[in-house]
């Protein structure tokens, strides 16, 4: 049986009728550009993560990019943020004006580990970003600490963890609450998927919320007046429009999910050579990636391609190992605990349409490989 890692068209069977209701709405009105919809996404966006506010913008990619702006980087400020993760993370720090300085993760969570972050600070230093990797929250309790003691800025990139919650004390927190800003993705392929990109900024400062909607609109607030150089990242509203037609079904796609990764855990444990993912107690996984770690990695990466299973690597090379950042100095060494990931893991496919016959098939296809 072939499997895909994901499968966007057993998606739209069900929700056809609503995206397509709401899309229309869109195209009759002919109002493409920040419509009502846009709108009314950022506010069940920033209901949906506790927050005063949400900026809607072009992409996850953006979000980031906006968040660090506001922070006026200026030459030789860093941002601390793991070298596990998706580019971008990075990427939005060089652009922004600032020096990314990478730290390890914990090897349970993959998450960036407070401690190493503490010990990546320098007199620059001036933020951390903190990634959500695969659904599962960091713990924010410890760096919101970190940052009110050491006079950090804080921003979350929540772009796989939306609806993603953490109880801290007595109180569940959501994915992108407590940071200075947090920053969502809509990529086709996230929990809450767009039909192009997207993305959100959440964010309790009202000055902070102003300074993201001008920034996304040209640095200004009135058409035409411009009180200092933005870009262009608006989130189209046809986009919105799929979003508000997905977001009520949010929350039964990642309990689907999380049931998805319950039984993987079934089918791995005790195994010796595949190591399934752990969910920290006082998390509510969104289970964006289920991602093992195997012993034999790649050569269990071609017996799953060539079973036609769906998998992929999510990373192979640490970001502090990518030849654009050759410049920063890192060496093979220098993170062990995220080295070590990136040649052992690799993701299955966990989308809430998977069959219990099509997660059978894949589950199998991992065993086998070990027999």
């Amino acid at each position: 049986m072939q499997v895909p890692l994901l499968d966007l068209g057993a998606q739209f069977r069900t929700i056809e009728a609503d995206v397509l209701g709401r899309v229309k709405t869109v195209v009759d009105r002919q109002g493409f550009i920040m419509g009502p919809e846009v709108a009314e996404l950022e506010r069940e966006v920033a209901r949906l993560s506790h927050a005063a506010h949400g900026v809607g913008c072009a992409s996850g990619t953006d979000a980031l990019l906006l968040a660090l702006w506001a922070l006026d980087l200026e030459p030789g400020d860093e941002v601390i943020a793991p070298a596990f993760t998706f580019f971008a993370t990075a990427g939005a720090i060089h652009n922004a004006g600032g020096t990314p300085v990478f730290a390890d993760i914990d090897p349970v969570t993959f998450n960036l580990d407070p401690a190493a972050a503490e010990a990546a600070i320098t007199p620059r230093t001036r933020a951390i970003v903190v990634v959500h990797l695969y659904g599962q929250m960091a713990p924010m309790e410890a760096f919101a600490d970190l940052a009110r003691r050491r006079g950090l800025r804080l921003i979350e990139d929540a772009a796989q963890a939306i609806g993603a919650r953490r109880r801290i004390g007595e109180a569940w927190r959501m994915a992108g609450e407590l940071g200075d800003t947090g920053c969502f993705s809509f990529f086709p392929t996230k929990n809450l998927g767009a039909w192009g990109d997207g993305g959100m900024m959440v964010a309790q400062d009202d000055a902070v919320a102003a300074r993201l909607r001008s920034l996304r609109l040209h640095g200004g607030t009135r058409e035409y007046f411009h009180d200092e150089v933005g870009t262009n990242s608006r989130l189209d509203t046809l986009q919105a429009a799929v979003l508000l037609a997905k977001l009520p079904r949010l929350a039964g796609w990642n309990a689907r999910r999380r049931e998805l990764a319950a039984r993987y855990d079934a089918a791995f444990d005790g195994h010796g050579a595949i190591r399934a993912p752990r969910t920290e107690p006082a998390n509510e996984h969104t289970w964006h990636q289920y991602t093992i770690r195997a012993d034999r990695r790649d050569a269990l990466a071609d017996h799953l391609k060539a079973r036609g299973i769906g998998h992929k690597v999510y990373y192979p090379l640490a970001l502090h190992l990518q030849p654009c950042f050759a410049h920063l100095g890192y060496r093979a060494g220098a993170l062990p605990v995220t080295e070590a990931a990136t040649a052992e893991v690799v993701s299955l496919p966990v989308y809430p349409e998977l069959t219990p016959e099509q997660q059978d098939a894949v589950a199998a296809a991992v065993l086998d490989f070990y027999r």
